[in-house]
């Protein structure tokens, strides 16, 4: 019975290290999808978002409704696309922390909690944050009269 045990744990940890692709994807994607959603919209409808800030009391609403949309949108954008995850992710939190004074803790909680971990994590192997760190770590182009070693290629 142990070793059936053993065996299962080896195997259910095998499958996920396989798929731990697969979290920060879906992390990144369905947090992104909705901030850029809300910053278009919000970008779309910039006067009413402008006169809410304004009935918030938030200081000088013509700024702060614009660079709140636009830091949705790019952010979000850069999201999607694995591409300066850590960097997007942190505007974009304290964007919801400012938020959590117009809606309820519930509702912002969890977007709060992916984004602070995309911001420490990374965007994941399907990134193109991982395909540029693939890029830069690649040895030099070898010269002619050097002869290509194997951990050059597969490196």
């Amino acid at each position: 019975m142990i070793d059936r045990l053993r065996a299962l744990d080896r195997r259910i940890l095998s499958v996920s290290r396989h798929l731990a692709w697969l979290a920060p994807l879906v992390a990144r994607v369905s947090v992104g999808l909705v901030f850029v959603s809300t910053g278009s919209g919000k970008l779309e409808h910039l006067d009413r978002v402008i006169e809410f800030f304004r009935s918030l009391g938030i200081p000088a609403p013509e700024l702060q409704a614009p660079f709140v949309a636009g830091t949705e949108l790019v952010g979000g954008t850069l999201l999607i696309l694995g591409l300066a995850t850590r960097f997007a992710a942190v505007p974009l939190a304290i964007t919801m922390i400012a938020a959590i004074r117009t809606a309820l803790w519930g509702e912002l909680e969890g977007a709060i909690v992916l984004l602070g971990w995309l911001a420490i994590a990374g965007g994941g192997a399907v990134s193109l944050d991982a395909i540029a760190a693939r890029v830069l770590r690649m040895p030099a182009a070898p010269n002619a009269s050097a002869p290509l070693h194997r951990e050059a290629l597969t490196s």
